[in-house]
């Protein structure tokens, strides 16, 4: 388990000399952001003078919430209030030598202070500038605000999320915002090498989060186009692809109802799970041989199944079919991802320390490369933290005098 000190010495990685300027808030700007940081890219998050707003969000350990330790590591934090000309000032001499610059503003308010891409491409040709917002710089809907959740719902995610014939439910955490700051992480390092490597020069990354959503819709738009069909919500199954499904199985010692997922749907792997749950009869039969045939009696499928899944415990049922090689897994709760084998056997559960020295487990760094590795090289800064260390080295007055 990786146990990093807050000020521990930065790590080589594969971003190392990468300079980027962080003006977002909350959670799209600063995730990507993140993402940068952890493969050693140096990242200044610009706050203003009440700090960003995440620091209050969610549950909070001496005023401070733990939200912000894991979305600000590896980062350093100086205060500036972007309406002010000192504020501006202050950017664009920070601008001036960055690589990249993120933000998350509502398109228009960094123009209205004279931060605008225009502006700032004059100022540092070289510099990448990712503007992640609702829907796009550019658009009818451009002016309008945007947060994750309408991202999410333009997007067509919303509207499959949930049981039939039931209100469409949010899936739990902010994905549209972390879908879209993805999607700027990806434009970010193309833009760079585009720079890089084939002799451009910096240029804008415009990332929509409605559009980042409907990215990964799959079929969703195509099936429309050409069978006139609307994907409706479906609960735990998958329609069209089966038998994959959520199971019931026998309830729990606390008399709590548990599940199980399964996906049975590969060819092999369905005959296989047929035989394994006793079902030879249609693990042989011929219109259940493939995927389409499959698709049609998916509910006559899952009765089957589940016949069987409540009889056994969920770990009876993960034996029985981990032995025959068919995908199944329980649905975890944060408690199994803190104490499962595979999450601390990757590094996915990385001891670190908060600001004032206490210990608290953060999740590891995402991908994994062999070569130059991601790394927490220290906790989130305390607001403004870095002040006279960044203003000193750009040749700006500190904050003292």
């Amino acid at each position: 388990m990786q146990t990093p000190e807050r000020d521990a010495l930065p790590a080589a990685g594969p971003l190392a000399g990468i300079r980027v300027l962080e003006l977002g808030q909350l959670i799209a700007g600063p995730f990507a952001a993140k993402t940068l940081a952890d493969f050693g890219a140096d990242v200044i998050k610009i706050e203003p003078p009440s700090g960003d707003p995440l620091r209050k969000w969610r549950l909070l350990r001496d005023g401070t919430s733990v939200w912000w330790e894991v979305q600000s590591r590896n980062k350093r934090s100086v205060c500036a209030d972007l309406r002010t000309p000192e504020g501006q000032a202050l950017v664009r001499r920070l601008a001036a030598e960055a690589d990249v610059l993120i933000e998350n503003f509502k398109p228009g308010t960094l123009e209205d202070w004279g931060l605008g891409w225009d502006e700032l491409h004059a100022l540092n040709p070289r510099l990448v500038m990712l503007r992640l917002s609702g829907y796009g710089q550019t658009g009818p809907y451009a002016h309008k605000p945007g947060f994750g959740i309408l991202g999410e719902a333009m997007g067509g995610l919303r509207y499959l999320t949930g049981e039939p014939g039931r209100t469409p439910v949010r899936c739990g955490v902010s994905i549209g915002d972390s879908i879209a700051a993805l999607h700027g992480v990806i434009g970010v390092l193309m833009a760079l090498y585009h720079r890089d490597a084939r002799g451009g020069t910096g240029q804008m990354v415009d990332v929509a989060l409605y559009e980042s959503v409907f990215n990964l819709m799959e079929s969703l738009l195509p099936e429309y186009d050409a069978f006139g069909v609307v994907r409706e919500r479906a609960g735990s199954a998958l329609p069209g692809i089966a038998p994959s499904n959520a199971y019931r199985c026998r309830s729990g010692p606390d008399g709590r109802e548990t599940y199980v997922l399964i996906g049975g749907n590969g060819d092999g792997i369905f005959r296989r799970l047929m035989t394994a749950i006793g079902r030879d009869d249609l693990a042989q039969d011929p219109e259940l041989a493939h995927n389409d045939g499959r698709a049609h009696r998916a509910h006559e499928l899952d009765a089957a199944i589940e016949a069987w899944t409540q009889q056994r415990s969920v770990d009876e049922v993960i034996q029985t079919l981990d032995a025959t090689d068919v995908p199944v897994g329980k649905i975890y709760s944060v408690a199994d991802i803190a104490h499962d084998p595979q999450y601390h056997a990757r590094a996915m559960i990385v001891q670190t320390t908060d600001r004032e020295g206490r210990p608290l487990k953060v999740p590891g760094v995402v991908p994994k490369l062999s070569a130059t590795p991601g790394s927490l090289r220290h906790g989130a800064p305390r607001l403004g933290e870095h002040d006279d260390d960044v203003r000193h080295a750009a040749g700006w007055p500190c904050r003292g005098g």
